[in-house]
């Protein structure tokens, strides 16, 4: 959603994200597809698709044989940041919460609030607005939680970007700024719902700007609008 200069909290969306993108662009001078993070909202790149169907997505090994979905006992839980203070272990955890939801265990709103605690605490370098991108809208989700549609992922893969390790080699130093990495992470999301045989999966790849301060676990600055390889 482009943002006007009438708007407050556009405005300070905007400025956000300028924030964080200069202190990835400290250590990504190269990093394909920064020069939109830093002018562009990334809803329109990163947000979840639409069809209750077809949209995000959990493993059809979540359902049950006759496709209705699991019992109650076996519902997700809302994600949980892990402590670590190695960035592409924290990446690929971030991605996997991401990638995956449940419509029958808990609201938009309350997986909203448990994926904003990954997020770190020092608001300049956080992108809270990357991360919604990410989540089907209510009104999506009020249809997604019709049909009991639920998604889970599995994570392939982290690593830094090559763009990343190139700039970072070349000038060490600059990652003590902000101590924001850039992670990309691929794997696969599956997705299940009431009434479906074995549901769908799709591939998933995707670069998220993390922070690891040494005297602190990781966090999660922001999703990058386009992916690094």
């Amino acid at each position: 959603m482009p943002s006007h200069s009438s708007n407050p909290g556009g405005a300070s969306r905007v400025r956000r994200r300028a924030l964080l993108g200069t202190a990835v662009l400290v250590v990504l001078v190269a990093l394909a597809g920064l020069a939109a993070y830093l002018t562009r909202d990334g809803r329109g790149s990163s947000k979840a698709e639409a069809p209750p169907a077809s949209s995000s997505s959990p493993s059809s090994s979540a359902a049950s044989p006759s496709g209705s979905p699991s019992p109650r006992s076996h519902h997700r839980s809302l994600p949980t940041p892990p402590d670590t203070h190695d960035p592409i272990a924290f990446g690929k955890a971030a991605a996997e919460a991401l990638w995956s939801y449940d419509t029958r265990a808990y609201s938009q709103a309350e997986l909203l609030t448990a994926l904003h605690r990954w997020l770190t605490t020092e608001t300049k370098y956080a992108d809270p607005a990357s991360v919604d991108a990410v989540v089907p809208s209510p009104v999506l989700w009020k249809e997604m939680a019709a049909n009991d549609q639920f998604a889970t992922a599995k994570v392939n893969e982290g690593h830094f970007p090559n763009s990343f390790t190139q700039a970072l080699q070349a000038n060490p130093g600059t990652i003590t700024q902000a101590y924001v990495y850039a992670v990309t992470v691929s794997g696969k999301q599956s997705i299940a719902w009431k009434g479906s045989s074995a549901g769908g999966a799709e591939n998933r790849v995707t670069t998220l700007a993390v922070q690891c301060r040494p005297s602190h676990p990781c966090a999660l600055a922001g999703v990058m609008p386009s992916v690094a390889p």
